[in-house]
């Protein structure tokens, strides 16, 4: 597992927000940075942006997880709460931006974020040359796309695999060509991947260089969760636990995958949370209690 639910303010997030904002320029930095995050990218660029000196201001949804928006006002950027979704967020966050004239950091949909994001599978590869499998959350597709190109380029022997929310599939359903009209956008556990639009230059990069994607049901990724924190003592977020979900669910085909790696993407999960994952594996478990009886 790369656990980048250890990596400071707590995900993956923050190496495409340092590399994007290493990079600005200073008429760029006068300007100001705004952004729309579902949590964590807002962390990394709050936290970029105090290392630059460049104000910050984030729009995230109303229903962003307490500990990440006020971890992201810690680290110095001014938050707007808007919207119901991600993309409601960034909707907001982009007329701000023409207001205004501020310099906008995309959370996925920027080759120089892709790049930052990239380094985790560089990574991976370094700490474990075995890997014939690697398993990657995706919301937006900055993380998988990064990942995807990095393997493919140094081993393209090496497979990856895409894992989205059932709840909130765009990725996948676009990957295996589903009518767009059926694709469900429903509240989710994994908040972190819950996007209804992914990038435009993501998924052409997906859909060239990912092997396979597949979904995980809230159940799945509700008990890896728990599974994360009771076995490995770790607090991790249902976006960072949606890759274990398919592990766990077994969703990979065995034949094929013997060294796995996984990316465990973030670990900002909202402690109030943990009693909706237990009380979602009640209610399946009395689901299917049910229906054995029926039967």
């Amino acid at each position: 597992m790369k656990l980048e639910n250890l990596q400071r303010t707590g995900s993956f997030k923050i190496r495409g927000a340092f590399n994007k904002i290493s990079q600005l320029t200073e008429l760029e930095c006068k300007r100001g940075i705004v952004a729309a995050s579902a949590g964590n990218h807002a962390q990394g660029v709050a936290l970029a942006g105090r290392e630059k000196g460049v104000q910050v201001t984030i729009f995230m949804p109303k229903n962003t997880p307490d500990s990440k928006v006020d971890a992201t006002r810690e680290y110095g950027a001014k938050v707007e709460l808007t919207g119901e979704s991600f993309d409601e967020a960034y909707e907001e966050s982009r007329r701000y931006q023409k207001r205004t004239g501020a310099t906008f950091v995309h959370p996925f949909d920027d080759s120089t974020i892709i790049e930052g994001q990239a380094t985790v599978a560089l990574e991976m590869l370094q700490q474990n040359p075995e890997l014939d499998t690697v398993v990657v959350p995706a919301g937006g597709g900055g993380l998988l796309a990064g990942t995807a190109l990095a393997i493919k380029l140094v081993r393209p022997d090496i497979k990856v695999v895409g894992v989205q929310a059932a709840s909130a599939p765009a990725i996948a359903s676009a990957f295996h060509q589903l009518d767009k009209s059926l694709i469900p956008f429903h509240s989710t556990i994994a908040e972190g991947i819950k996007v209804k639009s992914p990038g435009v230059y993501t998924t052409q990069i997906i859909q060239s260089y990912v092997d396979d994607m597949i979904t995980v049901s809230e159940v799945e990724i509700a008990q890896a969760i728990l599974f994360m924190l009771e076995r490995e003592k770790m607090l991790v977020e249902g976006a960072g636990a949606a890759g274990i979900a398919a592990l766990l669910g077994n969703h990979l085909q065995a034949d094929r995958a013997h060294q796995v790696g996984v990316i465990v993407s973030g670990g900002n999960l909202d402690v109030a949370k943990l009693e909706i994952c237990r009380q979602t594996i009640k209610e399946d478990q009395k689901r299917k209690q049910r229906s054995s009886f029926i039967l």
